[in-house]
């Protein structure tokens, strides 16, 4: 059966990733650093305001940034670029194109077993800060905010990979995608509410945010978690959402028809 394949690709995925666990997990617990720098940024910024930000205090924006932290943990694509640039460059994917097996599918599995792994392992040190931070933490009341968010967070995880997966695409037709992907990374680091909530800004600017894949990358997940995205405007950005979804999918699979056909064409 063809999940059969792919199943053991997930397998081998796992066994893999778990090797560099310790990687992993320092790389988690150094990632937290920048959060300490976040903690004393905002305490003077709300010092100086003497108030709230548009229905931020501090404690509801220190967790929102705990939020930020949990979520793009999980979501967010580890080398999965540099890999299926690797492939392309290096000519492994000839392998591959002999046998009955999509490539994005194979892919997929990896980054399955690789986010799992990465939980797995990025968990622990995350969940003492969150212990530590425990008195701003305000859990939903409403048992479909779990359910909602648990969508968002799986959406944003696939949107994040088809982005992925089509940057590295690129390597069909330049040897080096670093300077890519940093380019679309910079835009989703600002863009996707790692720097800052993006309902912050002044609403002309949200508005345009909203039409753009990096708002359902990771902000959109956490607002639903807070309860800053209720009624209407969850509907709005949940269907937003997986039309990016779909649109993502759909650019990986073009990107990877056009790619081959090149590579094909000068003798890959």
């Amino acid at each position: 059966m063809k999940i059969t394949k792919y199943v053991s690709v997930f397998n081998i995925g796992l066994q893999n990733t778990f090797v560099y666990r310790w990687n992993y997990f320092l790389r988690a617990l150094f990632g937290l650093i920048p959060l300490a720098g976040t903690v004393f940024l905002w305490s003077a910024v709300f010092k100086e305001r003497g108030g709230g930000l548009h229905g931020y205090d501090y404690s509801s924006m220190i967790y929102y940034y705990l939020l930020t932290i949990l979520v793009s943990n999980l979501v967010v694509p580890t080398e999965d670029e540099w890999q299926i640039a690797a492939d392309i460059r290096e000519g492994q994917i000839n392998a591959l194109l002999t046998k009955p097996m999509s490539y994005l599918a194979y892919r997929f599995s990896i980054f399955l077993s690789g986010r799992l792994v990465y939980a797995f392992v990025t968990l622990p040190p995350i969940a003492l800060i969150f212990v530590y931070f425990r008195d701003y933490i305000v859990l939903p009341a409403d048992p479909l905010t779990y359910v909602f968010t648990t969508v968002s967070i799986l959406m944003a995880a696939f949107i994040q990979f088809f982005i992925t997966y089509s940057l590295a695409m690129f390597a069909f037709w330049i040897l080096e995608i670093t300077t890519i992907v940093f380019i679309v990374y910079s835009f989703e680091y600002f863009l996707g509410g790692q720097m800052f909530p993006i309902d912050i800004m002044p609403s002309a600017i949200q508005a345009v945010m909203k039409w753009l894949p990096f708002y359902y990358e990771l902000f959109c997940p956490v607002a639903i978690f807070l309860g800053r995205l209720k009624g209407a405007d969850l509907v709005q950005a949940l269907a937003i959402q997986t039309g990016w979804l779909l649109l993502t999918c759909a650019s990986a699979k073009a990107m990877w028809k056009r790619g081959l056909g090149h590579y094909q064409a000068v003798g890959g």
